[in-house]
């Protein structure tokens, strides 16, 4: 071992090339630190830096035979470090993109939920506050499916006056829903974030 600390570092990377583990160890030893710090400085995150020297390293000692071909480890490092820390933090930042996006979607969905239901709820009270034949006749027809014949028929009045107490209560619903829609909506935005 004390043999291998008076070695150049050219010879220590040709040992290392050859697959001589204390060689590596002792690179290893030289330039973790140093290499930490410079990782650290551009992830500002001490385990995320630890990760990247040891993954460097793993590379460097899984690719150990291309040492050979090195003049500059210590370049050769560190970009392979700035490049390895690069691409880590771009699939970071990937990842808590596609967290972000699933959050969005799923705030999404919901809102589009409790819309739903609100749009339901006011539809029903809608129909509620309707008079009581009018509400009949938008029953049969909207909800059971008749034509406007059958309705008549069912309430024992004409087809013409099926049509206009569709078009009353229509035109009645349509103004109850849409005007308390936009406040019922808010109030739903608001208790859904605070």
């Amino acid at each position: 071992m004390s043999n291998l600390l008076n070695c150049s570092e050219k010879e220590l990377l040709l040992k290392v090339a050859e697959g001589n583990e204390d060689s590596f160890r002792q690179l290893f030893s030289k330039y973790h630190q140093i290499l930490g710090r410079y990782v650290y400085g551009m992830t500002d995150s001490r385990n995320m830096a630890e990760e990247i020297v040891h993954d460097v390293f793993f590379k460097i000692w899984i690719n150990r035979k291309t040492l050979t071909g090195i003049h500059n480890f210590k370049a050769y490092l560190f970009v392979i470090s700035k490049n390895h820390t690069l691409n880590s933090l771009r699939k970071l930042s990937h990842e808590r993109l596609s967290i972000s996006n699933c959050e969005a979607v799923f705030k999404r969905e919901r809102l589009y939920e409790e819309d739903s239901n609100i749009y339901h709820t006011l539809l029903d009270e809608a129909i509620d506050h309707l008079p009581l034949q009018q509400r009949k006749v938008y029953l049969l027809s909207r909800h059971e499916r008749l034509r406007y014949a059958e309705v008549a028929i069912r309430l024992n009045i004409s087809r013409e006056t099926v049509k206009k107490y569709l078009q009353i209560a229509t035109a009645s619903i349509t103004t109850y829903v849409q005007s308390k829609f936009k406040t019922a909506v808010s109030i739903c935005f608001v208790s859904l974030f605070f």
